[in-house]
């Protein structure tokens, strides 16, 4: 285990030593060879042995499941996922109904398995709120992203506007002026679901290996340090890393497709009663405050407050586990969240940590089946993986199935070879340079829009250059 997991809140409340199953020692055969043991691998390996118990399936991981994103985001279980707008646009009536039914299923589905397995992950439905609480144009931003959604055909059972007294009730932000409430999104403790599942399918006859690093993969053979693996169909699962990963082939590139993208987090110290009044939360509602650069926060099971937002790219796509506690982005988040909860001021920050996730470009996310090359992907996330992941290996599992299933047909799922489906980003020092001006651009509009005395001119060019470069990343 790298000591930067150490770091993180979910290993100190796993509850449990964390182990590691052997390594591959020896060269073997297979039907599907899975590359990675975080949630899209452990899922597509779930519903292929569901649907078709007779597959000899092996999974092989660089350390154990968990290690990855899998084992360190901020625990939203979301019906929804980023770039799911892109998949709705242009469908109505009931193709929109089925495919919205779809996006919003992860929920309901992993609660059935976590009770049909009797596995224990903090699980709790109490929906989102997406709050407009740091400067007055974000309600305005926020009334018009609730208009496009009844524009594109959710309702209230979907989305909600509330204010007042009812958004008081909800959640107690320093300046709260609105928020959309969806119901669908859940809470989660993110390690214990990942060990969980991997338990769950090693039951199920799923072979699966840690410390077997991969150092090459494509034509049939999965390439690993000490051994190596034949097999019919390899699942490259490997979201933040695929780039570090080298295939062969046309399938030598993968990583070209995903652009590597570091997401931090803090935890608080527990809170007493008293200070959870003057946050509110009671029901453990996920929250994020109404701006560009992401932020995502949850109430644990044990009273602390997890926050955290998605932060930079490392030039060349260098992913990145472990973070100095005292850094300045670390501070950042701290600052961020006593803005919006000043009666955290005082309070200790136990825990900092991060990992790296993947942007798809056009931020859709992706089921490939590419059977000519004998490659399934899926992946693409974008930071919403751990509802999309199980989405996406049920997806992933009837393609390569080849079943016939509204999962097959939809939009987001392709038989294709990979680069006919997928756009690659911009190679260096493009993707750098972009992604820089981006967050650049971002941070300047906030700073404009948080001064009161702000020329109402420089805050218009400021959000207008926002959206067009906004625009531009899908």
């Amino acid at each position: 285990m790298s000591a930067s997991l150490h770091q993180s809140l979910w290993f100190d409340t796993l509850g449990e030593p964390l182990t590691y199953r052997a390594s591959l020692n020896q060269d073997i055969n297979a039907d599907v060879a899975i590359i990675g043991a975080g949630y899209t691998g452990l899922w597509t390996a779930y519903y292929l042995k569901q649907k078709a118990p007779q597959l000899n399936i092996v999974i092989v991981d660089a350390q154990c499941a968990g290690e990855g994103a899998s084992g360190r985001n901020g625990g939203w279980l979301m019906g929804s996922f980023v770039g799911d707008s892109h998949y709705l646009a242009g469908q109505s009536g009931e193709a929109f109904q089925q495919t919205k039914q779809l996006i919003q299923s992860p929920i309901a589905e992993v609660e059935n398995i976590l009770s049909r397995h009797q596995l224990d992950c903090d699980f709790v439905h109490s929906g989102n709120l997406r709050v407009a609480a740091r400067y007055p144009e974000q309600l305005a931003a926020l009334r018009q992203e609730f208009n496009d959604l009844y524009a594109q055909g959710y309702d209230e059972t979907d989305f909600r506007f509330i204010q007042g007294d009812e958004l008081a009730a909800s959640i107690k932000m320093r300046a709260g002026q609105g928020a959309i409430y969806t119901p669908h999104c859940a809470t989660i403790h993110p390690l214990k679901l990942v060990r969980g599942l991997a338990n769950i399918v090693e039951s199920m006859g799923v072979g699966l290996y840690d410390n077997t690093k991969v150092v090459g993969f494509g034509d049939g053979l999965v390439r690993c340090e000490n051994a190596s693996i034949r097999a019919d169909i390899i699942v490259p699962a490997l979201e933040g890393y695929q780039g570090e990963v080298h295939g062969q082939g046309e399938v030598s590139s993968l990583g070209r497709y995903t652009l590597p993208v570091q997401s931090l987090l803090i935890a608080t110290e527990p809170l007493d009663d008293s200070q959870w009044q003057l946050i509110g939360l009671s029901h453990r509602a996920t929250f994020s405050d109404a701006a560009r650069q992401v932020t995502y926060g949850q109430r644990t099971l044990d009273g602390r407050l997890v926050f955290g937002a998605r932060g930079g790219y490392r030039y060349g796509g260098k992913t990145q586990t472990a973070f100095e506690p005292n850094s300045e982005a670390f501070r950042w988040r701290s600052d961020l969240l006593v803005d919006l909860f000043p009666s955290l001021k005082s309070i200790q920050i136990t825990h900092g940590w991060g990992g790296t996730l993947a942007m798809a470009r056009r931020f859709a996310p992706h089921a490939i089946f590419d059977k000519r090359n004998g490659i399934a992907l899926a992946g693409g996330y974008g930071g919403e993986g751990v509802g999309a992941s199980n989405l996406f290996g049920r997806t992933l599992s009837d393609l390569i199935l080849e079943r016939d299933s509204q999962l097959a047909r939809s939009p987001w799922a392709h038989v294709s070879e990979v680069k006919a489906v997928l756009k690659p980003w911009e190679p260096e020092p493009f993707r750098w340079l972009s992604y820089q001006l981006i967050n650049r651009v971002f941070s300047w509009e906030e700073r404009l829009c948080q001064q009161a005395s702000g020329s109402s001119l420089q805050k218009c060019v400021a959000t207008a250059l926002a959206k067009r470069l906004e625009a531009l990343m899908h």
